[in-house]
């Protein structure tokens, strides 16, 4: 029976090529014209890189698991799209397999190292298992359901990486995103507030919201979680140990209850307080 182990398994050789083909291409990339249709500042921006990687995990795909279903990030654009089964959710444990080829194009662009590859392993429910690689930091983390979260170098199998544990006392850091800016009052007497977009520099790199599992931030508020970055991260720190609520406060519901390929709104913290004092201020300063 194909299980997302050993989906990931199979697939992780294939990622680490894609890494360090994406560490080697960085200083040498060239913009391609802007995404269609792209609805916030980070995803305005399409390199190379992307498509480059995505026909190269479609390939990989294709050769081992040619029934898969499976959703890029730039599945509009690649010759591959129309050779896999279905690009959407099915039937409980019919696994869909997304992918964003380069998260945080727009840092991969102008040179940071904060960059990743993000798979994951959807079923009609939750994500089964989620890998995100840093090819600049030769590092990545993953987590299937329920197993708890593990980091590890790029030399490393999955078996041979450590559990991974978030840090709750990690310094008082909040990471707001697209469109949440207007929570920074209400935040910034007990927190540093980073808004991704208003605060983005060329020179100065920026925490990612990967960065609440290696305790650079508390916590950080996302209008919506896209299942190819955004939801799969908050899969990967709630399994690590945060607490990853909507903005109601309640459990993330059912990835095929979703439309649009997106969660809702997101709420994810290392511990109770934080959690709190996140909730109190989406509920006072965003719903109403």
């Amino acid at each position: 029976m194909l299980s997302p182990r050993i989906i990931l398994e199979t697939l992780l050789p294939h990622l680490k090529v894609a890494a360090n083909y994406a560490r080697f291409l960085q200083p040498k990339i060239s913009a391609l014209p802007d995404k269609d249709g792209g609805d916030s500042f980070f995803s305005a921006a399409l390199t190379d890189a992307d498509l480059a990687i995505q026909n190269f995990v479609e390939v990989a795909l294709l050769g081992h698991f040619p029934s898969i279903r499976f959703y890029g990030e730039e599945y509009k654009s690649s010759p591959n799209t129309k050779y896999f089964r279905a690009i959407d959710l099915g039937k409980k444990d019919d696994y869909l397999v997304t992918l964003d080829p380069i998260d945080g194009t727009k840092f991969y662009m102008d040179g940071h190292s904060n960059y990743q590859i993000i798979l994951s392993i959807l079923n009609t429910d939750d994500y089964e298992a989620v890998i995100a690689i840093s090819p600049s930091e030769q590092v990545y983390f993953y987590a299937f359901r329920d197993e708890g979260a593990f980091q590890g170098t790029l030399e490393m199998n999955l078996s041979e990486c450590t559990p991974l544990k978030v840090n709750s006392t990690a310094k008082p850091t909040i990471l707001l995103g697209t469109s949440m800016s207007l929570l920074t009052p209400a935040l910034k007497d007990k927190y540093q507030v980073i808004n991704a977009v208003d605060d983005y520099s060329k020179s100065v790199q920026m925490p990612n919201l990967n960065a609440i599992l290696n305790g650079e931030l508390t916590g950080a508020v996302k209008r919506f979680g896209q299942f190819i970055d955004g939801g799969a991260l908050a899969f990967l720190a709630r399994e690590a140990g945060c607490i990853v609520t909507t903005f109601g406060g309640s459990p993330l519901p059912p990835l095929l209850s979703c439309q649009d390929y997106k969660l809702p709104g997101l709420i994810i913290a290392t511990s109770h307080i934080v959690h709190d004092d996140l909730l109190k201020a989406v509920r006072t300063n965003y719903l109403n």
